[in-house]
């Protein structure tokens, strides 16, 4: 590498629940607004004048097949204001969009192709088009079926493996099975999640992660539940397995509505931005397995950012996994040891993705800069930030506080 790569800043929307409160929010505004959001949180950088400074603007969206209008990073910089010389470009990793948008950002900074890169995510999956494919002839007969976009397979290759298909519930009760993770877990994992997440909002944590959006009232993320208890999660019906099911919608994260951004940049960088960084990539990777078991996947692409940053699971202090699901979560910690010689209370200490919602293409840049943040108010020397993504992957960036 010729030079080290930092996170500044990040901020995000208060994120939404499916047709709730930013249903009627086009996703390239949502994104142009935190790209407005971060910018003013930017006190040296003169906004006309990035197209010197800023290298890019890459943005993570995982659907892309509606108001995104394909490169939606480039639509939301426009909308935004910012110069037409600056280029945009979208990514799509899933779930892991907006933190490969990240760690691509980290590279050019590290490779010395730029000093500074404006990141993030977003989705609506609220407003995630139905699609109606064409036909192999025109002028056809019968009846089309529309399909739904916002998650999931679709329009699925009938080549592919009919055990890699299964839906994402599906596949997280085959995890379960296959680790042995009980109901009862998964739906106390949730109940910390919601809890945690109603403390942080509740104590200020968010206030600074966070930019409102005008004309909503979405004072914090909406799918956050108060009073969650194991308890009160225990009588919700399973959904993806009627018999001997245990994944619930109380256990699941809310699909959602969102937009996330950061900046990535040098050293050098501080002086354009005019703010101190949070926090060094000091690694990242990925990794993949077998389709129907992508919930695990975080587990090696951790291990080997861990590896690349040069230190181990005992240097750690703070953990943000994104939770799509409890099963997962709960899978790939146990397998790094949380419960047993790791401490279970360094993970998602603000709350996490069950309670907060997964807009897919944002959440990345929501578990980074949650991450940093966290590191900072605790002055924490190691971090990691991890997500599974759907086709059997995962993504994990380790950060190494800056101060």
């Amino acid at each position: 590498m010729v030079q080290d790569a930092y996170i500044y800043t990040g901020v995000r929307t208060p994120f939404g629940k499916i047709g709730g409160a930013l249903a009627g929010q086009r996703p390239d505004d949502l994104a142009a607004l935190t790209i407005s959001a971060i910018v003013d949180r930017a006190p040296g950088l003169d906004f006309d004048g990035t197209a010197e400074n800023l290298g890019e603007v890459i943005f993570g969206n995982a659907n892309g097949a509606g108001e995104e209008n394909r490169n939606v990073a480039r639509m939301a910089w426009l909308l935004a204001g910012g110069p037409v010389s600056v280029p945009a470009t979208t990514v799509n990793r899933l779930c892991g969009s907006s933190l490969d948008a990240a760690i691509s950002g980290a590279r050019q900074v590290a490779l010395g192709e730029t000093d500074l890169v404006l990141v993030g995510g977003v989705e609506s999956m609220s407003r995630a088009p139905w699609v109606l494919p064409k036909t192999e002839r025109p002028y056809p007969l019968m009846n089309m079926e529309l399909v739904n976009s916002s998650l999931g397979w679709r329009l699925t290759n009938k080549n592919m493996p009919p055990q890699w298909t299964v839906s994402l519930g599906e596949a997280t009760e085959q995890l379960r099975e296959k680790y042995g993770i009980t109901r009862q877990r998964q739906d106390e994992f949730a109940a910390v999640s919601h809890r945690a997440a109603a403390d942080a909002w509740a104590a200020g944590r968010y206030q600074n992660l966070t930019v409102a959006v005008p004309g909503v009232e979405l004072s914090r993320d909406e799918t956050i539940r108060d009073g969650t208890t194991p308890e009160t999660l225990s009588g919700l019906k399973t959904v993806f397995r009627r018999e001997q099911g245990t994944v619930t919608a109380g256990n699941a994260s809310p699909m959602s509505d969102g937009a996330s951004a950061a900046w990535i940049g040098s050293a050098h960088a501080e002086q354009t931005l005019g703010i101190a960084p949070q926090a060094r990539l000091a690694g990242w990777a990925a990794a993949a397995n077998e389709p129907q078991y992508f919930g695990y996947a975080p587990v090696e692409a951790t291990n080997r950012a861990l590896a690349r940053a040069g230190i181990t699971w005992s240097d750690v202090g703070a953990v943000e996994i994104n939770e799509a699901f409890a099963a997962q979560s709960l899978a790939c910690l146990d397998a790094w040891g949380f419960g047993n010689e790791l401490d279970p209370d360094i993970v998602n200490a603000w709350g996490g993705a069950l309670a907060i919602g997964h807009p897919l293409g944002a959440s990345g840049t929501r578990v980074l800069a949650t991450l940093a943040a966290r590191m900072q108010a605790s002055e924490t020397r190691w971090g990691v930030a991890t997500l599974c993504i759907g086709v059997g992957q995962g993504l994990a960036v380790v950060l190494e506080n800056a101060s």
